[in-house]
């Protein structure tokens, strides 16, 4: 039985932690920015390949206290990496450090890297390691002199589904997406539709939730290589989640005033194997018509970094809030950067939340 951590973008640890639930997974937990659970390897295949909302799954190796990198040091050496990199195998270290004696996070990397080829050339009784075999990546968090150490499961990060080769400027990440349709409650059976569709992610995440179909079934994992995650549990986790899906298609609507975008769209939404369950269309939000009776709209329109951009993003707002907000048998989810959003559109919102686009604060304006 192993430790697992899933970092995760900052407010959504309350979905994050409930995906993982549903999977029957053990022990979970949600923290500041991550969730933890417990389960053997089958249980990290099955976050990996099922999980929309996490970043990607860590197994823990310890934690100690390391207000020195002597203490760094002594604690690293002390894991039982043995246990899981052989003696060929490639570890590269990476990791930060928060309110921490221990700020230098490449000095940081330089005293984990040196105490695991110690510890490893002590396993394995040999003064050269060639790390020419399979990755497993060290990660490391040093937050107020409490070290944790990691191996990293998932290689390219779990938001990278494989589907989005291509995007439009300032994409939302597909972790975020996938949220934001969960929080809608949108599950297909009724419409959805966004009118900033962009590159398409928040409709064909709509669509691979509505199928139920996981994210993760058409890409590589890092532990997939490693001998203590044999290839039977990848397929069999890959096998339990192909017969957990649901056949459509489905109400799902994407439109922009972009037709390269929506071309974009079109074409991602067709490596996601979703483009029969979503109708695309070259249209202006501030005056399109509702594409059906009801339903969700769930977008991400401009936000405007820079002044006169955030001028024409507010002023965007006002128009949305004559047309759209005035819709009626269409709840709303609307995600912006913009503080006073509420009062640019016109309406208070029944409820928000706050979520992290990267790094950039946001807020999911709810109306229903």
């Amino acid at each position: 039985m192993f430790n697992f951590t899933v970092p995760c973008l900052f407010g959504l640890e309350g979905p994050c932690a409930d995906e993982l639930r549903r999977m029957g997974l053990g022990d979970v937990r949600a923290e500041n920015g991550r969730v933890r659970f417990t389960g053997d390897m089958s249980a990290c295949a099955k976050a990996n390949i099922r999980l929309r909302t996490g970043e990607r799954v860590l197994l823990r190796l310890g934690a100690f206290e390391a207000r020195s990198f002597d203490a760094l040091f002594e604690g690293v050496k002390a894991l039982p990496l043995g246990d899981f990199i052989p003696r060929d195998g490639q570890f590269p270290v990476k990791g930060y450090s928060l309110d921490s004696a221990l700020h230098s996070v490449p000095d940081c990397q330089r005293i984990i890297k040196k105490a695991a080829a110690v510890k490893l050339g002590q396993t394995y009784r040999t003064q050269w390691l060639s790390e020419t075999g399979a990755l497993y990546q060290l990660q490391f968090s040093i937050i107020k002199d409490q070290a944790e150490i990691f191996l990293d499961t998932t290689g390219a990060p779990l938001f990278k589904r494989g589907y989005r080769p291509g995007h439009v400027a300032a994409p939302l990440r597909e972790t975020l997406a996938a949220a934001l349709v969960g929080l809608a409650r949108y599950r297909g059976r009724d419409a959805l539709w966004d009118p900033f569709c962009g590159s398409g992610t928040i409709p064909i995440e709509a669509a691979l939730i509505a199928h139920n179909r996981a994210p993760g079934l058409n890409r590589p994992f890092a532990a997939q290589s490693w001998p203590i995650a044999p290839d039977k549990i990848w397929a069999d986790a890959k096998d339990e989640a192909r017969s957990l899906e649901y056949p459509g298609p489905y109400r799902i609507f994407a439109s922009d005033i972009d037709p390269k975008a929506v071309a974009l769209a079109r074409e991602n939404a067709r490596r996601a194997g979703v483009e029969v369950d979503i109708t695309f269309s070259v249209s202006d939000a501030r005056t399109a018509s509702a594409p059906w009776e009801q339903g969700a709209i769930v977008c991400n329109p401009p936000y405007g970094e820079r002044m006169l951009e955030r001028q024409e993003a507010q002023q965007l707002y006002r128009d949305m809030g004559r047309t759209l907000g005035r819709l009626e048998g269409w709840k709303q989810y609307i995600i912006s950067s913009e503080p006073d959003f509420e009062r640019f559109y016109g309406a208070p919102a029944t409820k928000r939340r706050k979520l992290y686009n990267g790094m950039i604060l946001c807020y999911l304006n709810m109306y229903y």
